[in-house]
């Protein structure tokens, strides 16, 4: 489960606009059907979700359904689906994959028309193979029965893409995948919408190599880019690039470290995961207030910029909707471009490792990522870094 290797190709353009240049999708990406994470204890990661995200339990995989390899957890909040799966046989790949990397993002999956074409496809334009197209086996939906597809390519590091499709005669279509059994136990909603967009970290000299495969294998292109420049202070620096599909709404930054005199946080990332991987998931939310005070209530923990941020907000941003002093309250952060504002805020680590971690986001016109924020961001990060005895 290495990564593939494309011939590495500079993007001359520094910044790319997602209408610049036409479409070159040799399929289309419908959406994020899933993501996957691989961990040490399912169970209890769907009981975090459950009751510190707010997901809701839907469906299960595993011995009592007569799975013998996994145990899979169908977490569901907005349209956003997360798969929670445990090896149980200590000596598979996927159980080295948890060894290695800790609890992680494996495999970021894609809902197409055709996955055996989209696979095929994929496969002409250099993408290494993970995983031939195959049937999960038949289904019935609204009385038709039906098949499901799968087949996948790996990425960068250990991550894959799936493809899935749905074949049946009608639009209707089964609530999970053949295997899983209805298994409801519901969560506490906190506002979460979808997944916005999913980072990726990778080597130093690696961010271009995949930005390139990206575009070249998926049809993605440059949305924006940012140098060390942009995202800096006085001890370290990465560079990023976001790809983009067509539509503007599968989003994955790049991310790279940059030399600097202290360890930047993708340096922190690479060593305690042990290769590229996912850093965080950014969800979407159109009420940050209320879903970051119910993931507070619940035990998440997010990163904290200095007060002297929130002085120089009004003059920087200009009006906002939301009240100052309750966005100061809870910590959140604001940018604005020239197609609106956007709030975030980004959680502590929600492994042991200092790897994955979660960004909450609302737009309100922006299409950014945050920019303005970036160095206050960025301190916040090296402080917590300093506190682990990594910078």
């Amino acid at each position: 489960m290495s990564a593939s290797r494309s011939a590495a190709s500079v993007l001359d353009n520094p910044v790319i606009t997602a209408d610049a240049e036409p479409s070159r999708h040799p399929f289309r990406l419908k959406r994020i059907h899933h993501i996957e994470f691989l961990v040490g204890n399912a169970k209890q990661a769907a009981f975090f979700y459950r009751k510190a995200m707010g997901f809701s339990q839907a469906a299960y995989r595993g011995l009592e359904t007569g799975d013998r390899e996994f145990a899979t957890y169908w977490m569901e909040q907005g349209r956003a689906r997360l798969l929670l799966t445990t090896p149980l046989c200590p000596d598979s790949p996927a159980a080295a994959h948890v060894a290695r990397h800790g609890d992680g993002v494996y495999d970021i999956a894609f809902e197409v028309d055709d996955a055996a074409a989209a696979f095929a496809a994929a496969v002409e334009r250099g993408a290494r193979p993970a995983l031939a197209p195959h049937s999960l086996g038949s289904s019935r939906a609204a009385g038709a029965p039906g098949t499901i597809c799968r087949a996948a390519i790996h990425a960068y590091g250990d991550t894959l893409h799936s493809f899935i499709s749905y074949h049946f005669p009608s639009s209707d279509r089964p609530l999970w995948l053949p295997g899983f059994e209805a298994a409801p136990i519901p969560g506490q909603p906190v506002g979460i919408l979808r997944v916005d967009h999913v980072v990726g970290n990778v080597g130093l000299g690696e961010m271009n190599e995949w930005a390139e495969w990206y575009s070249r294998v998926l049809g993605f292109k440059r949305f924006i880019s940012f140098d060390d420049q942009d995202i800096s202070t006085e001890y370290s620096a990465l560079m990023s690039i976001v790809m983009s599909d067509d539509s503007c709404s599968i989003k994955f930054p790049i991310n790279e470290p940059a030399a600097g005199r202290k360890k930047s946080q993708i340096d922190e990332y690479l060593e305690a995961y042990h290769g590229p991987g996912v850093q965080h998931i950014a969800l979407l939310t159109e009420d940050i207030i209320a879903t970051v005070s119910a993931l507070r209530a619940n035990g998440i923990q997010f990163l904290r910029v200095p007060d002297a941020y929130y002085e120089e907000l009004p003059g920087r941003v200009g009006g906002i909707d939301e009240k100052p002093a309750r966005i100061r309250e809870l910590g959140i952060l604001a940018d604005r471009d020239e197609d609106g504002y956007l709030l975030q805020i980004f959680s502590q680590p929600v492994e042991d490792r200092p790897t994955l971690f979660f960004e909450i986001i609302q737009r309100k016109g922006s299409k950014g990522f945050g920019k303005g924020n970036f160095k206050a961001l960025f301190e916040a990060i090296e402080r917590e870094q300093a506190r682990r005895g990594n910078l």
